[in-house]
């Protein structure tokens, strides 16, 4: 049997061998390392047998793939032996992983609260100890079904029932054979892999995350291969929730939500002017880059989204009103839309297109709103209502590639000025299911493929996630600590045009359909405002900040020149505002940092006098003393230069 590996060199091992063989035949480092193998791109368990001709590669407990697989085991065969072990009469339903961890969902007679964390750890703690080995059993759907009744596993045999498998079940047991769990895989081969974790938070969680469904304890848990990588994570989640912008924002007066209007943003007057000021700066890279801006209908006839196709495919995420209309006879059905691409194309559409007026640029801070479930909605990072940077760019097949390396330029500007210097990229290829003939993809890639390269910028190709109906880039920035935020976004579509007949006059004199490229930078203002609050924990560029400066008056005595100091401010642009309370300028200064206002002025009689201003930065204790026309000039000069 021939084994391709990773490398395109090749071994012959007799069939029947497994993963673990394959890697004792490479060598003995390997063989102590591994922890599953990957067989024609399927993930196995590393005692699984390979068949035939194949092409495979070795999973090590230190790889991402390894990592992913260890926080696996952990939750399904340990966590969920732990709390088997303690509260017998649980039930258990699933445990997956997710970013940096897992959880478990259980339904338990007796409350699990994070009081219980401590003990569950322990519990824990003892069943790796054993460093037990993990098998694999594959039954078929009633052996499954008849393991799980008997153990009294309600949720497992809903799983088994749902299935469309009718064999093959994987069910994994431990040496002593006491616990079995039904599982995906892959799993560790034995519980000596298992590196530093800890259980983070306990919550609830409907069954299936629907609310007519039983409501179940979700255990959340981290884990790493070393302890120093834990507690490094450990130390990041400390220092995100100094950062999170909902307790910031509560801090600094910038915006709240309440249940009347669920992910919906109240933005209060601090808020909005970050709102604003981002905006204005969007808006003036656009114009300078070409972008003519519109302006579309938020509430759409149906009718448009049936023939964009979004009613079929998106119809559950929208929200609809229904009217009837006055001396009508018809009821329309209406929706707020969800995103703005179809209304583009109606404007596009208004008049005969030629070739020689192509490419065309819209851009439009759009409304949009999507029906997100309760349970996955989170402050500024994921609410109903939000406002895109969007913009479509119509374009000929030949013109992609320049069109994409504008984007990236523009792209990097706007990112380097916001505070996030690099920034990755990646190249999502054409799904199995996918429009468009192979040529055109092939076009289309090497397009996107040739801008990134010409720029010299590194990127990631992630074969098979592009969208269906064409390829696309994908902006990921890495924030303060460390944190990934997809954010901006390039996609080719040859489905759109032709579905709302979006033509072109060619240098052929035919029709022709363009190509519509789907754009964001920020990709909505209100999350990429969250991202900025947490990146610079609040203390955002001057540019940026909703209060510029304060000026704290001393005494009331010297009220007056304080004002006179703010409409200097004013004058030259500078959100400027006065503390003129009865307090003593320490608690005034405290309080403005607090709420980080980068620049403090106080002012007292002999500032008056001598027509200066003391000048306060945040994060600094010192005072500078300037010339209040000197002061004026740098702060001024401070705003312009970062803006």
């Amino acid at each position: 049997m021939k084994i391709t590996l990773p490398d395109n060199s090749s071994r012959e091992l007799p069939e029947g061998s497994s993963g673990y063989d394959l890697a004792k035949d490479i060598g003995p480092g390997l063989a102590k390392s591994a922890v599953a193998v990957t067989i024609d791109g399927v993930q196995k368990d590393l005692h699984d047998e390979i068949m035939t001709d194949s092409s495979v590669s070795i999973i090590t407990i230190d790889s991402d793939e390894g990592l992913e697989i260890m926080r696996h085991t952990l939750t399904a065969q340990v966590l969920a032996r732990a709390i088997k072990n303690l509260y017998p009469k649980s039930k258990l339903a699933i445990g997956p992983t997710i970013e940096d961890g897992f959880y478990y969902d259980v339904e338990s007679e007796e409350v699990i609260s994070s009081d219980d964390l401590n003990k569950i750890e322990e519990e824990m703690k003892k069943i790796i100890k054993s460093k037990s080995s993990i098998t694999k059993k594959l039954v078929s759907k009633s052996e499954a079904m008849k393991v799980f009744k008997s153990n009294k596993e309600p949720y497992k045999e809903i799983i088994i029932n749902e299935s469309d498998q009718d064999d093959n079940f994987q069910l994994y047991y431990q040496e002593d054979e006491k616990f079995v769990d039904l599982c995906r895989g892959p799993h560790l081969p034995n519980l000596g892999f298992i590196g530093s974790f800890k259980l983070t938070k306990v919550s609830g969680a409907y069954w299936k995350g629907d609310s007519n469904n039983s409501m179940l304890t979700r255990i959340y848990g981290t884990a790493f291969n070393s302890d120093k990588d834990l507690q490094q994570h450990l130390d990041n989640l400390e220092e995100a929730l100094k950062r999170d912008h909902r307790k910031l924002g509560k801090e600094m007066d910038l915006f709240h939500f309440q249940d009347e209007a669920p992910g919906m943003v109240f933005w209060h007057p601090y808020g909005w002017n970050i709102y604003k000021t981002l905006q204005s700066f969007i808006r003036n890279k656009l114009d300078k880059n070409g972008y003519l801006e519109i302006n579309t209908p938020q509430v759409v006839d149906r009718k448009l989204w049936e023939a964009s196709g979004h009613w079929d495919k998106y119809r559950e995420n929208m929200f609809i009103t229904e009217i009837d209309e006055e001396h009508a006879n018809e009821k329309r059905v209406n929706a707020l839309k969800p995103m703005n691409c179809p209304c583009h194309v109606q404007v596009y559409n208004q008049g005969i297109r030629s070739y020689k007026d192509l490419p065309i640029r819209y851009a439009e801070f759009g409304s949009c709103h999507r029906y997100e479930a309760s349970g996955t909605m989170h402050g500024l990072m994921r609410v109903r209502g939000f406002t895109q940077d969007d913009g479509h760019i119509f374009c000929t097949q030949d013109q992609i590639e320049s069109e994409t390396a504008l984007f990236i330029s523009l792209l990097s500007e706007i990112y380097s000025s916001l505070g996030f210097k690099k920034f990755d990229i990646k190249l999502s290829t054409r799904p199995e299911v996918r429009i468009g003939s192979d040529e055109v993809w092939d076009k289309a890639e090497s397009a996107l493929e040739s801008a990134i390269k010409k720029l010299d910028y590194p990127y990631t190709v992630d074969e098979g996630d592009g969208a269906f109906y064409g390829p696309k880039l994908d902006f990921v920035l890495t924030d303060a600590i460390g944190r990934e935020w997809q954010c901006g976004t390039f996609q080719a579509d040859f489905n759109l045009p032709n579905r709302l007949d979006a033509e072109y006059v060619g240098e052929d004199g035919k029709k022709h359909h363009p190509v519509m490229i789907h754009r964001a930078i920020l990709g909505s203002f209100e999350r990429f405002i969250g991202i900025l609050i947490e990146n610079y924990a609040g203390k955002l560029p001057f540019w940026l900040a909703p209060q510029q400066v304060v000026v704290a008056s001393i005494i009331s005595e010297v009220n007056d020149y304080a004002l006179e100091v703010q409409e200097l401010l004013k004058d030259q642009g500078i959100r400027a505002e006065t503390d003129l309370r009865n307090e003593k300028i320490s608690y005034k200064v405290r309080d403005h940092s607090n709420k980080k206002v980068p620049i403090i002025l106080a002012i007292g009689k002999k500032e008056m006098s001598d027509k200066t201003v003391s000048v306060r930065r945040i994060g600094s204790n010192e005072n500078e003393v300037l010339d209040l026309n000197l002061a004026i000039k740098q702060i001024s000069e401070e705003n312009l230069n970062l803006n």
